[in-house]
């Protein structure tokens, strides 16, 4: 019976918290913007599979090199990650993750390779979920950094150092790990947390659409470039928020008040205005993982 199919291996799952901290009982890790997935690797083959079960292991034929690494069945748990620059780029990788022909398939792992940053190791031979995270450390130091196969580092206790050190670099965040935890499969808790470096800004609300599956809008945003509402993104309000029932009364415009965006909702007077977290800009200038923090 193969390792991936005498038992049903999904990622641990992490919590996220505000602001970094220091604590002897937590190692901490740069946070990678990548794709998490499980790597579940045999001395003749390497399968890829994301945290929701999806099969992605042709999209990335650069990584079948780390099946020189292993000598028996082996999961590695980590981050696939393209690096522009010496920094992540989700942006380049989801070009990668999104191409489908064989061919450019082949020539965008030799031209553009991905890594794969390894951050755990929850099999070899046996299951490894059980025994302490720092343990399950020490046994990743036996494989050997490769151009594909990178080991994470960390440090000890000191968090706050570190995140301010991804700040500067523009990094997405830490991630916090108590030193004795085992591996919760599909699981969250407070043994694993994740620490974003998150932007905020200001941005106009040019419309809304009503969800239809909770009491909560979808708000569209905007931004002034050169005296032009131009959208870059969508965000959810509760209906806990005093300005939910303020917007419901608004009276809808005709036409979209976005110069570049002209979708089917509500468009209202983009007169409010809202403190938005994110964690970067797509290439289209839409905000990635925005979070509503309040009127402005």
């Amino acid at each position: 019976m193969s390792i991936w199919s005498d038992r049903k291996y999904y990622p641990m799952l992490l919590k996220e918290i505000d602001k970094p901290f220091n604590s002897k009982d937590y190692l901490f890790e740069i946070k990678y913007d990548g794709i998490r997935v499980l790597l579940f690797v045999t001395p003749n083959k390497v399968t890829i599979q994301t945290r929701n079960k999806i099969d992605i292991t042709n999209i990335y034929p650069e990584l079948q090199s780390i099946k020189n690494l292993v000598k028996e069945n082996t999961i590695f748990d980590g981050e696939i990650v393209y690096f522009n620059n010496g920094l992540p780029s989700f942006a380049h990788l989801q070009e990668r993750n999104h191409l489908k022909n064989p061919t450019k398939i082949k020539t965008a792992s030799l031209n553009n390779p991905i890594v794969f940053i390894c951050f755990d190791i929850i099999y070899k031979s046996k299951d490894l979920t059980n025994i302490p995270l720092i343990k399950r450390k020490k046994l990743l130091t036996n494989y050997q950094d490769t151009n594909e196969f990178i080991k994470t580092s960390y440090i000890l206790n000191n968090g706050i150092k570190l995140f301010k050190e991804v700040k500067k670099l523009g990094i997405e965040g830490i991630v916090a790990k108590k030193i004795n935890s085992t591996y919760q499969i599909n699981k969250r808790s407070n043994n694993w947390i994740k620490i974003k470096n998150l932007k905020q800004d200001t941005f106009y609300i040019g419309g809304f659409k009503p969800s239809p599956k909770t009491p909560s809008l979808s708000l569209y945003l905007g931004e002034y470039i050169n005296n032009k509402l131009s959208f870059v993104g969508k965000v959810s309000l509760s209906n806990k928020h005093n300005l939910y029932p303020i917007l419901l009364k608004e009276k809808p415009l005709t036409k979209s008040p976005f110069t570049n965006y002209n979708d089917s909702f509500t468009y209202i007077k983009p007169h409010y205005k809202c403190r938005i977290t994110y964690l970067e800009r797509t290439k289209n200038n839409h905000l990635r993982q925005p979070i509503y923090k309040g009127e402005a």
